[in-house]
């Protein structure tokens, strides 16, 4: 039986998947978001509702208008470098708009919600692959403005039973089957992107930092297919519908891959070689983050079944060819 879900953040990336995900599965799908170059000429058969976490009374009317069977928490802002610049920013839209959901969401029935955390909370990883009892240490406002998130999420089920499931994701990458939706934000930071635009324009791509402790000397990365994230968040749902606890959970393929192997699966996927351009590192960028997802798969019965590195790229570079629709 189809549920009505808020989706906040539904325009973005990982959202709007996520939409077109739900929309299929019959759910029906709300989405409020700030729409401010995101996915909504992308998706079909949901309502958007435009608007932002930190307006409170625009939340409020959200949630007086129609009650919610579950709330996906995906909105807010992303980038690490600029979280290190700009910490206030993202205070004020990771944790406020957060705050200002859950209020809305604990006075409207308490409807179980779906966060989109970020393997971010870890910082530098005392042990790799890892787990969720690893200790939580961010090195950058953005992943402490998660953690913060997730701490509220755990009080918010104590206090008022708003129960969730935080979804650490790790380096979610690739394009839809649809063909419809694709990565690319304005400006991109992500790495396969930034490689695939490369090997289509000829321009070098930026390698930050070649002196990790690794083998390559480039940073090392999880990356999970996208549609292998929505299927966690379907899974996630489906669990809190069933009364499970609040937890959060890793969202990794448990694989890692250098920027220089990406670079070069790319090459080799694409027909064409890219040109690499030294930087230097970006602060607040830990050398390796690898995930372990076995509780994912103990707790949701989720694994990630699409993160293969070709098929992510080769994913990627279909929909970096023949679209041009831009995404927040």
């Amino acid at each position: 039986m189809g549920r009505r879900v808020l989706v906040c953040g539904g325009a973005g990336y990982v959202g709007a998947h996520l939409c077109e995900s739900l929309a299929a599965d019959g759910h029906e799908v709300i989405v409020f978001d700030v729409l401010d170059g995101g996915a909504g000429a992308a998706l079909r058969s949901v309502t958007m509702v435009k608007g932002d976490l930190r307006d409170a009374r625009a939340l409020e009317s959200v949630f007086a208008d129609r009650p919610f069977d579950a709330v996906m928490h995906m909105a807010g802002k992303i980038v690490v470098p600029e979280s290190v610049s700009e910490p206030a920013l993202y205070y004020d839209h990771n944790v406020v708009g957060t705050l200002n959901l859950l209020r809305a969401a604990a006075r409207h029935g308490a409807p179980p919600v779906v966060f989109s955390s970020s393997a971010a909370v870890y910082g530098d990883p005392q042990y790799t692959p890892i787990d969720e009892a690893h200790p939580c240490a961010p090195v950058n406002p953005y992943g402490t403005t998660k953690m913060i998130a997730e701490r509220m999420l755990a009080d918010f089920s104590v206090a008022y039973g708003l129960r969730s499931v935080s979804l650490r994701y790790f380096n979610a990458a690739g394009a839809s089957a649809s063909g419809l939706i694709g990565e690319s934000h304005e400006p991109e930071t992500h790495l396969i992107p930034n490689v695939l635009h490369a090997a289509r324009d000829g321009t070098p791509v930026d390698v930050f930092g070649n002196d990790y402790p690794t083998p390559d000397g480039s940073c090392v990365r999880d990356f999970v297919h996208v549609s292998d994230v929505c299927r966690a968040h379907v899974a996630a749902l489906a669990y809190l519908q069933g009364g499970g606890d609040t937890v959060a959970l890793n969202v990794g393929s448990g694989q890692g891959h250098s920027v220089q192997e990406v670079i070069s699966a790319a090459e080799g996927i694409c027909g064409r070689t890219i040109a690499r351009r030294d930087r230097p590192r970006r602060a607040g960028d830990p050398p390796v983050l690898v995930a372990s997802a076995a509780k994912a798969q103990q707790v949701l019965g989720w694994w990630a079944g699409e993160s293969d590195l070709p098929t992510i790229v080769k994913s990627a570079w279909r929909w970096a060819l023949h679209c041009s629709t831009k995404y927040s």
